[in-house]
Parts: C-alpha cells; structure tokens; sequence
C-alpha cells in the first residue's frame, strides 16, 4: 500500500506544481490566435501595419518579464521554499491576468499585463523543475520531470482549440479575446490549490535544518511508510547536505567558475539556446501564421488545433515508454536530426510550392497539406526528445548547494532565447519565407553535434551521485573551495 500509495503521491506532486508549466504553455498557445482575431485589433486600436510589430511586442514582452522573474525568485525560493514561491507565482500571474482582459483600448495596460503575468511564469519556470527533481524517486525522476512538457503540451492544445471555438462560436466583439485570454486564471487557480494540498520539498527543509520535517515529507512523499529504503535515501540527503553545509560560509560566486559547475552552468544556457534554435518555439508562439503561410487557407485556426493534439501525443509515448528506458542524450541527438530533415522538408516544398502562386488562398493546396503533415511530425519529433527534456536535465545535473543558482541561470537563458526568437519569428515570416525553414533545419543539425560532444547520460543518476558524473569530487576542483580563518586556501 504504501508504495502504490507514495507511486500516487509523487504523480500528483509533480502534476500539481506543473499547472505552472500549463499557465505558461496556454499563454504560449492562446496568444497566437487570440492576435489574429478582428475584435482584438479593433478593441486595441492598430493599424494593418502595425499588425506585425504588435505581433512580435505581445509575444515577447512576456518573456522580458519572465527573464527577470527567475531572478526574482530565487531569494523567495532559498528563504521561504520551493510550495511558497509557487504560490506567490501563481498569484502575480493572476494579476497579469485580470490586467490583460481589462478592455482599456490601449495597448500599453495589455502590454502591462502580459509584463506581470510573464514574471510569474518565470518563477514557476525555475520552480517546477527544482521542486519535482528534490522530490521525485530517481527511478522516477525521468518521467516525473517529463510531466512539465506533458502539461505544456496539453496548455497548448487546449489553447489552440480555445481560439478556434471562440473565433467559431462568439461574435467579434470583446468577449471573444476576453474569454480566451480570461480562461488563463483556471490554470493558476488550480496551481494555487495544489500546492495547499503537498508538503514543502524535503531536500529544501534538510538545507534549512528541519530534520523532522524534511523526515515526515520524504516519508509522506513516498507512502508514508518507515522502510530501510526511506532510510537510506533521507541518510543520503543528509549526508550530501551536511557534506555542502560544512563549506557553506566560504561561498563565491568564484565556485560557479570552478571546471565542473562551469560545465554544468554552460550546459545550462547553451540547452536552452538549442531548444530555442530548434524552431518548436517560433512554431508554437506563431502556429496559425504560419500554417496560413505553408498553405492551410481558412482552415489555418482548425489544423492549429490538430497541431496542439499531435503535441501531447508526442509527449505522452515519450514519458511513458521513452525517457526512463533510453535516457537522455540518444533523444537529444534523435530528435534533433528528425526535426531538422522535417524542417529542410518544409523548406524545399515551400520554395518550390508556394501558396500564393497557386491561386485560391482559401483553399489547402496538396503541397499545402504536405508541409502541414511535417509540421505536425516536427511537432512530434520536439515533444519526444528536446519538448521535455531540457527542463529535467537542468533540474537533475546540479549538485544541492547550486541547484538554485544553476536552474536560475538555466530558465532566464530560455526566456532570454525565447524572447530574441520571438522578435524575429514574425518579422522571418514576412521577410524571408521558406528560408526560416532551412534556418532552422541547419541549427537542428548542429544540435545532433552539440548534444554528442558536451551532454552527459544522467539516467538513474541520483542527484547526490550527480557531483561524481560531471567531474567534481573533494581531490578534484569541482568541489567548492574551502578557505581557512586566514584566507588561505585549502
């Protein structure tokens, strides 16, 4: 009972904090459609000619907010824990919320909004994969952390099936965005709930010094039961934290550039670089543009929809029977090279097929459905390999003493990535066509390389073993520097 019991517990823990990733994932799917209808522009005032500026600042500022909300959060979650930090996330994106379906006919409350909103979603962003690594089973950690990619693919299906009812069902006037945009607070509301129901993490109470009360956390986490294996784990968590606390007052941000957390903070950003370069994103933020663009005619909002569903099906054989049987480099360097052929694939029958000059716009053309096909496999290909995993390796490759600073450093790479994609996505659109496609195909392929040269296999690695897998240990540099009463080092 308690290991079925415990098995329950840590799926709901990791789904509970991932109605974060869900928040984010449905801003993400939502504001692509929501900027392609009539009403919105109406309600906001813009020309035509702006439409594309707009387009690209309603996109991006979200991330400039969500960059500077992973800095913010760390101090929450060092000093009040990882539960409270995404508490108080899931209530400033609230508040972004409600600003961003106020009808004020300026463009500059919305944009206000989208700025709030976007710094509780990066908090949750660093949040959700430190929590669900310090509290899921190793034998587990694969699949649990995959849950933040799952809710993302699903925030973004239910999105993009949102736009479309409302662009079907309500009249163009302000309750279409209103609902669309308004249906952002079920996500946060839920997070706040969730996180009223689960412990604190254990790790984080240890590092505190609540020995009973990372104990009965641990112990509720996993069943609730006192077993020699419960034992065993709190004993290492203690172990590795005791082992980071003996040395914690010599602490500098020197110790970042020691060759091991080097590596891993390089990994940290360059990952997110990848995930970026890949192209998922621009196809995610801007799905109905370009579907218009690859030839989907008036059907561009309805293939949208199908896109989200190709997405959580991808994502969901991934977790299931994928990610803790082959680990993760072979999906890094598989995932890549499929999503680059795709894109190459994309390209080539855009160049030599474009829509435009096949008439009647209104109608898929048969090239048009063959470019939406590779989309969709694209699609497939990023939530089977680089969709969930650059969120878990990040949460899994830092040692306890710099998890924080490590994961910090890894989402405000992403939202920083994300943000200077989201600029030239629009704007590539419009200007260069079929090349982005080939654009992105080349980076995918540079990706394979990356991926066989600089990531590490980390499957079934505990997070106390993870020190050892990248290099550090107490005779070699990777250990923090320890300084004697005279300054001389050790």
């Amino acid at each position: 009972m308690g290991r079925k019991l415990g098995f329950f517990r840590a799926i709901y823990l990791a789904s509970a904090s991932c109605m974060g990733s869900f928040a984010f994932a449905f801003d993400t799917g939502v504001i692509s459609g929501v900027l392609t209808l009539e009403s919105f522009q109406r309600d906001f005032r813009y020309s035509e000619s702006q439409k594309t500026t707009v387009n690209s600042n309603a996109v991006s500022i979200l991330q400039a907010g969500a960059f500077f909300g992973c800095f913010l959060t760390t101090p929450v979650a060092s000093h009040f824990g990882r539960r409270s930090g995404l508490v108080i996330s899931a209530l400033i994106f609230t508040i972004g919320t409600i600003l961003q379906i106020i009808n004020a006919h300026t463009l500059a409350t919305f944009y206000a909004g989208r700025v709030i909103a976007g710094v509780g979603i990066g908090a949750a962003t660093v949040l959700i994969p430190m929590y669900s690594a310090e509290m899921a089973p190793k034998e587990m950690r694969g699949r649990l952390g995959a849950c933040f990619q799952l809710f993302f693919a699903l925030g973004v299906m239910i999105a993009y099936w949102v736009t479309f009812a409302v662009s079907e069902t309500q009249p163009s006037e302000s309750k279409q965005w209103q609902i669309a945009l308004g249906l952002q607070l079920l996500p946060s509301t839920l997070l706040l709930i969730g996180m009223a129901t689960v412990k604190e993490s254990a790790r984080w109470l240890a590092a505190k010094g609540r020995k009973e009360q990372a104990w009965e956390s641990l112990k509720w986490v996993r069943g609730g039961e006192d077993t020699p294996e419960l034992q065993q784990e709190f004993d290492e968590i203690m172990a590795g934290i005791e082992e980071e606390a003996r040395v914690k007052d010599s602490f500098t941000w020197r110790e970042l550039l020691l060759p091991a957390n080097r590596y891993r903070i390089f990994i940290a950003v360059t990952i997110q670089l990848c995930a970026q370069l890949s192209g998922n994103t621009s196809l995610a933020y801007y799905a109905t543009q370009i579907f218009s663009a690859v030839g989907a005619g008036s059907s561009a909002k309805l293939v949208t929809g199908f896109f989200g569903v190709v997405k959580v099906v991808g994502v969901s054989i991934f977790q299931l029977f994928v990610i803790d049987r082959i680990g993760r480099r072979v999906p890094f360097m598989v995932g890549a090279f499929a999503m680059g052929s795709f894109l190459l694939i994309i390209g080539c029958v855009l160049a030599t097929h474009s829509p435009s000059s096949d008439g009647d716009s209104s109608a898929a053309t048969p090239a048009g459905i063959a470019m939406i096909i590779m989309v969709y496999a694209e699609a497939f290909s990023f939530n089977m390999s680089w969709g969930a995993l650059p969120w878990l390796y990040v949460g899994e490759i830092f040692s306890n003493r710099l998890r924080e600073v490590g994961v910090t450093v890894g989402a405000a790479s992403q939202w920083l990535f994300n943000f200077m994609m989201s600029q030239v996505t629009p704007h590539a659109i419009d200007n260069i066509g079929w090349r982005m496609f080939l654009m992105f195909a080349i980076f995918n392929y540079a990706i394979v390389l990356y991926s066989w040269v600089f990531l590490k296999e980390t499957l079934k690695v505990s997070l106390e073993e993870m020190q050892g897998v990248f290099g550090a240990s107490p005779e070699r540099d990777g250990e923090p520097i320890v300084e004697s009463r005279d300054n001389t080092p050790k």
